[in-house]
């Protein structure tokens, strides 16, 4: 009887234990997962305790955490701290909001208006802080406002480190852009040293024969202005002739063509170039009648290899210094014969030449080499003493109207001197400006 009451006590409190400590270890629900509810009022100093940086590999276009159970969303703090994106995030950068409450991810401060997000730039990606902070141009220090009409750093061509022009400034009559005598030749920087003697050449800064002999306009590789007409008289530099009685009254804007075959032609060149104006080289190429024609013996021929072409081309460049490309005497079958025009146009623009075509003949196989290689080309509109001169000078003025810009070309020879002359007087009341070749060259044609 003892025995069996001690073992009904045993199982009493054996039950009673067991259903206690089934009801504490069970419980009513399982723990819930912690969240921070609020984030602080004002983000918190640099370096404190509760400023914590990105862990690696975060990133703030991942998946958003969810809260651990439903629940109404916690309210937005008014001066709550959000995350910034990892390339602005700082090492003690304000705490992170909790997830939920905002989309915004730049840090604000107390009273700060947040950034509008960024936009894309020109190549989709998001811009940088350094593209929407203009460069100080270094002929302005400490200027602050980018100017929205000057053109990027990256536009090719002169138009892009050129001063800006008020078109009031550029008014008809003769191109007064400059005064002074153009700069000696040769220009150290811009000549190299060859069998024949100087050559033409790129200086090692990119400067290039073609823009530092020209005479400066300052309606080159402008829009806007007066149409402009230019004119080159060739046929200078014949042995025996007295180039200096020939051009003597010419306006200065008016550009020159000098051969390759004349005596003292450095000295000739050097003299007009005083008097302010440019210069060409005109080479010799052969016509369609050759031999009957001969432009002379170191003529290029489509009958030769490239590599005696360019030997002939030069030795014909070697003759002088200051020209600021090249034009051709005679050559209406060299100019067509597309192996022939290739290598010459591919050495032109190595050198840094422009190339101006006289306009006798049909320029398809020189248009079309010339735009493949991104040469400076034009062709000339009008052969100003093929017919009556004024006839001719009225298809200039006419041609400069239509396109914006025109190009003459003619032989030096005294009535032909005059004639220009007096008709350069008479541009200011038609409303056209007389400039130099190149800046026809350079300005945009309209059409």
């Amino acid at each position: 009887m003892k025995a069996l009451t001690v073992a009904s006590g045993i199982l009493f409190w054996t039950l009673v234990i067991g259903v206690t400590a089934l009801i504490f270890l069970s419980g009513p629900e399982p723990a819930e997962v912690v969240q921070i509810d609020t984030a602080p009022s004002a983000p918190p100093a640099a370096g404190s305790p509760s400023s914590i940086g990105l862990p690696p590999g975060f990133s703030v276009t991942g998946p958003a955490m969810a809260p651990a159970r439903p629940g109404p969303p916690v309210a937005r703090q008014p001066n709550a701290p959000t995350l910034a994106p990892p390339a602005a995030r700082q090492p003690n950068a304000p705490t992170l909001a909790p997830p939920g409450q905002d989309t915004n991810m730049v840090p604000t401060a107390p009273g700060q208006v947040p950034a509008p997000p960024a936009l894309p730039g020109r190549s989709g990606a998001l811009e940088d802080e350094g593209e929407n902070v203009a460069a100080v141009p270094s002929s302005a220090p400490g200027a602050s406002t980018p100017d929205p009409n000057t053109p990027d750093a990256d536009t090719p061509g002169p138009s892009a480190s050129a001063p800006k022009v008020a078109l009031a400034s550029l008014v008809p009559g003769i191109d007064r852009s400059t005064d002074e005598p153009l700069p000696e030749a040769p220009q150290p920087t811009v000549v190299e040293e060859s069998p024949y003697g100087p050559l033409p050449k790129v200086a090692e800064d990119g400067s290039r024969p073609s823009d530092v002999y020209a005479r400066p306009s300052d309606y080159a590789a402008v829009e806007g202005g007066p149409p402009r007409v230019a004119v080159l008289l060739n046929g200078l530099g014949v042995p025996g002739a007295a180039d200096g009685d020939i051009i003597k009254g010419l306006p200065p804007p008016v550009s020159l063509a000098y051969g390759a075959y004349g005596r003292g032609l450095q000295e000739r060149v050097t003299k007009v170039r005083t008097a302010g104006h440019e210069v060409f080289l005109a080479i010799p190429l052969e016509p369609n009648n050759y031999p009957s024609t001969d432009p002379g013996p170191h003529a290029l021929l489509t009958t030769l290899p490239p590599k005696d072409n360019i030997k002939r081309l030069q030795w014909a460049m070697s003759r002088y210094a200051g020209y600021i490309g090249v034009t051709n005497y005679m050559g209406a079958k060299f100019q067509s014969d597309l192996g022939s025009v290739a290598p010459v146009f591919e050495e032109l623009k190595r050198r840094g030449l422009l190339y101006l075509a006289g306009g006798s003949t049909d320029g398809s196989v020189t248009d079309r080499v010339a735009t493949a290689l991104e040469l400076e080309y034009e062709v000339a509109d009008v052969q100003l003493d093929d017919g009556r001169m004024d006839r001719q000078l009225a298809k200039l003025e006419a041609a400069a109207k239509e396109n914006g810009t025109a190009i003459g070309v003619a032989k030096a020879a005294p009535g032909t001197v005059k004639r220009i002359a007096d008709w350069a007087g008479s541009l200011e009341r038609k409303g056209l400006v007389l400039v130099p070749v190149s800046a026809a060259v350079r300005t945009p044609r309209q059409g």
